[in-house]
């Protein structure tokens, strides 16, 4: 492979990172081509049609920002941890105008739709387990070659703490398929709108880092509808070329259950796509032409891949995680975050998962794996949860940071 070694690549705090790196940061503040998704094309079909690159959230942003500059943040932090489900009143003593924020933000939209929810429930409940790995691995990969998404982390407090960072992402995907995700006594709401906070924390504290460009202001709609393409759409995408027929109200109510997440966290309702047509189409222009290597990116990919390293789990070794990357996201992406070919387990999941999947979904006439490559695909997602359980210990407490890496 030509060009930028690996091990160049991941030589973090060396010269490439703190000069090549900090000039390509600011780089995601304009489109190669217009935008033109139209807001008629949004769940409430109507809109200002800004470009999303120039929008951020207003409201939280303020409000963050006098709590940061001017509450005690370790005592707003220690009340906001009480706060756990969604119907839950909120702990006396938070400033009042943080609590009045949050009070407006927990609310679910108009267009709320209960009948989705229950359709959402029933797509995760028959797909639960490898719908995990493809939050990790289609997903969770995919931001280390979003470079804005990549470089946010690397910079601010996650950048340093990269397994607590991990965990509270995972409890998002966790929370969203629960059977109450969006009930009084669920989470999905809380976890949504305390991710909003973090959300408008780092857009006011990391202007502040050296690493950042001046002038720059990070994580605007643009770069959270990336992150909601990089999610929902990916494993949409991903079913469709598994070629797994999905009932249209599980679809609709699995779309369902990520539009009112993209409005709890912030995102305006004129951005979210009424149908996976729509989000496909909006992905080709936000998510698809952006995709690429950085060296932040590379480093955090390897970092990913080295969580589940000291843990007893044999079916989780770096080689394996890769193999899985590389199946998901494909040859190119794996050879930009420098993943290493397996000569075994690349093209076992080649032939064999997709049969796999098609067989536990019900698809008639597919013909199964081996009975060897079954069982170490349901080793490998037993361990995967053993694995996810493990890491995400509860209470997850989701923190408003105070500093950068």
């Amino acid at each position: 492979m030509s060009g930028l070694s690996r091990r160049d690549a991941l030589r973090a705090g060396g010269g490439f990172l703190g000069a090549a790196g900090v000039l390509a940061l600011g780089a995601r503040t304009a489109r190669a081509e217009p935008w033109t998704w139209s807001p008629a094309d949004s769940i409430v079909g109507s809109g200002a049609g800004a470009d999303p690159l120039t929008v951020w959230d207003d409201q939280a942003d303020t409000v963050v920002a006098d709590v940061i500059d001017n509450a005690d943040v370790p005592q707003v932090n220690r009340l906001l941890k009480e706060w756990t489900t969604n119907g839950q009143p909120l702990p006396d003593g938070l400033p009042a105008n943080l609590r009045d924020f949050i009070e407006s933000a927990r609310q679910l939209p108009s267009w709320a739709d209960q009948g989705k929810l229950a359709a959402s429930f029933d797509f995760t409940k028959k797909r639960g387990t490898y719908l995990g790995v493809l939050y990790a691995f289609a997903s969770g990969m995919m931001s280390t070659v979003i470079p804005h998404e990549a470089r946010v982390v690397y910079y601010s407090r996650g950048g340093s703490h990269l397994k607590d960072r991990i965990a509270k992402t995972a409890k998002l995907g966790y929370d969203i398929g629960t059977v109450n995700a969006y009930a009084p006594d669920g989470q999905m709401i809380v976890t949504c709108v305390k991710t909003r906070i973090i959300h408008a924390a780092v857009r006011h504290l990391l202007p502040r880092s050296p690493h950042w460009p001046e002038g720059e202001r990070p994580i605007s709609q643009d770069d959270q509808m990336v992150t909601w393409h990089s999610l929902a759409t990916t494993i949409m995408r991903t079913f469709r070329a598994w070629n797994l027929q999905i009932p249209t109200p599980e679809s609709e109510g699995y779309l369902h259950s990520w539009q009112l997440a993209a409005h709890l966290l912030g995102i305006h309702d004129e951005y979210i796509p009424n149908s996976w047509e729509q989000a496909d189409a909006q992905a080709k222009q936000v998510l698809d032409p952006i995709l690429a290597p950085t060296p932040e990116g590379i480093d955090l990919a390897h970092k990913l891949l080295d969580l589940g390293v000291n843990l007893d789990l044999t079916l989780l070794s770096k080689p394996i995680l890769g193999a899985f990357t590389r199946f998901i996201l494909g040859d190119r992406i794996a050879d930009w975050l420098y993943i290493a070919r397996e000569p075994v387990w690349d093209p076992l999941l080649r032939f064999s998962w997709p049969p796999f999947v098609a067989v536990k979904e019900g698809v008639q006439g597919v013909v199964p794996p081996t009975a060897d490559a079954a069982w170490m695909f349901d080793e490998f997602l037993r361990q995967f949860v053993l694995w996810y359980v493990s890491e995400l210990q509860m209470p997850i407490s989701i923190e408003i940071p105070l500093t950068n890496r």
